[in-house]
């Protein structure tokens, strides 16, 4: 009975370590740009803070980002970083601006098991804030990607005439 009991034991406490539980693995460690939570809360709104720093999503549909199509390029909202340029934003009609691929050494992929399974994650490869994910179900005549992007982790920049 108390070999049962143990192994029971030893049973709930592996099976609370389990990969649904882990959070997001960022293929890097240090970043260009660090502060303290205390500074990215102060520099950042509440819902950009949610986003970048504690990889939150938000409401799809809720960008303004989402249907502009203006000439001109996609910044990290937390460090100005440039990531996406507008000629390769497409109309995903998933409610979140989406783009076919990013500004080559600007954007970081790691591994996201928040959800229960496995998500490939894009964050910035200057200041690592999250920045949404990326999935292999874009427009096939290009790259095939479509980097899923929330619209609040994002400034846009206009091209100058």
């Amino acid at each position: 009975m108390k070999k049962i009991a143990l192994l029971t034991i030893i049973s709930l406490f592996l099976s609370c370590n389990s990969s649904a539980q882990k959070t997001e693995n960022k293929a890097k460690d240090t970043f260009e740009i660090t502060k303290t939570d205390a500074e990215w809360k102060a520099q950042l709104t509440d819902a950009q803070y949610s986003v970048l720093r504690k990889a939150g999503t938000e409401r799809p549909f809720s960008s303004p980002l989402d249907k502009t199509y203006k000439e001109g390029i996609y910044h990290c909202a937390a460090c100005n970083t440039p990531l996406f340029k507008s000629e390769h934003k497409f109309d995903s009609g998933t409610g979140w601006p989406s783009f076919d691929r990013v500004i080559e050494g600007n954007v970081a992929f790691g591994t996201d098991t928040k959800i229960g399974y496995t998500r490939d994650e894009e964050h910035c490869a200057t200041c690592g804030g999250h920045l949404g994910h990326v999935f292999n179900d874009g427009p096939t005549e290009t790259t095939g990607k479509r980097h899923c992007i929330n619209g609040v982790a994002l400034t846009f920049v206009p091209a100058e005439d």
